[in-house]
Parts: C-alpha cells; sequence; structure tokens
C-alpha cells in the first residue's frame, strides 16, 4: 500500500482539503507534451437530456479514465488516482463554470433567491478497482440585487467554478441555508473521500 495518492485535479481547494485530513498526495495533470490527445472541455459537455447527476458522475469517471491513462503513459509509481466533479443543478438545468464575466452574472441571477443543489461526485482508481461515491447538498441563496452580483463578479471569484461562485469566499454572505456536505460544495467531500480511501484499503 503506498504512503500517497495521486489527485487527477487543478483545484487548489481539493488539494487543501485532502491536506486536511493528512492524506499526502501528488498532481497528476495533463501536460503540453504528452497528453495533447486529453479535451478537458470536450469531456464536460452534456448529453442532451442528460440528467445533472448522470452528468456528473460520468464526467468524473471519464476524468479518472484519462488520468489512469496517464499515469500509466509516464510509468509513474503506483498509488491510487483520485478525481472529482462538481457542479450546480437548478432543478433540471446544468449550471457549470462561466464563459466570462457576463455569464457569471447570469448564472447568478438565475441562483438569486432560489435552492438549488451542488452535486460533487468522486472516484478512486486502486489497482484495478474503482470506488465512487456522490455528494448531493442543497444551497438556498438569499435574493441578490443587480449591484450585489456585479460586485461579486467584479471579485473575480466567480471564474473557473461550477455555479459561478465560491461557498468558501465572498459568496457565503448570500448563502442563507445550507444542506449537506460543506466541503463537498468546495470540491471534495471529506466524509465520503476518506470512505473510498477506506475501501481501497487506507487507514485514516
Amino acid at each position: 500500500m503506498s504512503d500517497f495518492i495521486y489527485l487527477a485535479s487543478q483545484s487548489p481547494r481539493r488539494r487543501q482539503l485532502l491536506a486536511q485530513i493528512g492524506v499526502r498526495h501528488e498532481l497528476l495533470l495533463p501536460n503540453a507534451a504528452g497528453d495533447l490527445a486529453e479535451d478537458a472541455e470536450a469531456i464536460e459537455v452534456a448529453l442532451p437530456g442528460e440528467a445533472p447527476r448522470d452528468y456528473v458522475q460520468r464526467v468524473t469517471g471519464l476524468k479518472l479514465d484519462a488520468a489512469v491513462a496517464r499515469h500509466a503513459r509516464r510509468g509513474l509509481a503506483p498509488a491510487p488516482v483520485l478525481c472529482s466533479d462538481t457542479t450546480v443543478a437548478l432543478g433540471s438545468q446544468i449550471l457549470g463554470k462561466p464563459e466570462d464575466e457576463a455569464d457569471a452574472a447570469r448564472i447568478l441571477a438565475l441562483l438569486a433567491g432560489q435552492a438549488h443543489e451542488v452535486l460533487t461526485a468522486v472516484a478512486l482508481q486502486s489497482g484495478e478497482q474503482r470506488f465512487t461515491a456522490l455528494s448531493v447538498s442543497n444551497v438556498r441563496f438569499a435574493p441578490m440585487t443587480p449591484a450585489q452580483i456585479a460586485a461579486y463578479v467584479a471579485t473575480g471569484e466567480p471564474m473557473g467554478k461550477a455555479g459561478a461562485y465560491g461557498i468558501q469566499g465572498a459568496a457565503a454572505v448570500h448563502v442563507a441555508h445550507l444542506a449537506g456536505s460543506y466541503t463537498g460544495i468546495m470540491g471534495l467531500p471529506l466524509f465520503e473521500t476518506a470512505e473510498l480511501l477506506r475501501q481501497a484499503g487506507w487507514s485514516l
């Protein structure tokens, strides 16, 4: 059993959360030299009529497939590989990462005053075994004025985040209610992740 895992994610929040529970990890990211065939944006395209829960689990599985292939291609030392993906769902509508500031404002206007789901899927490959979990949290934003939305977008925080907000940042002042996993909303549900690691033989 290795004493570390590979994290196939560029998210600094996921690194922070793994460190929080004492899981040593190394990044396993695409590079320009040997991973030109990987198309992360294509992986994240939703299928027609795809339900948000199906979407986030499918995307996480595809990202893990790519990471496992990357690991094999590079001939790296054996260790479990962890992937995670987060999406925000307003009913059946998938709200991913905003394309630009105007798109971020559009998404936040949809969420303002509404309840939505934050779905984070986690997948761990350990040898030939794959372990998966899904965290579902419910968040309700207070109503937001156009000025409040513009001020939040101006912080730059919405960019690169599903649903155009980060729960751990300035958006917290607009969250009226939360039920579920705070760390799942951040991008890596620690309870579910720890369970997967235990299933793979880790002691936490």
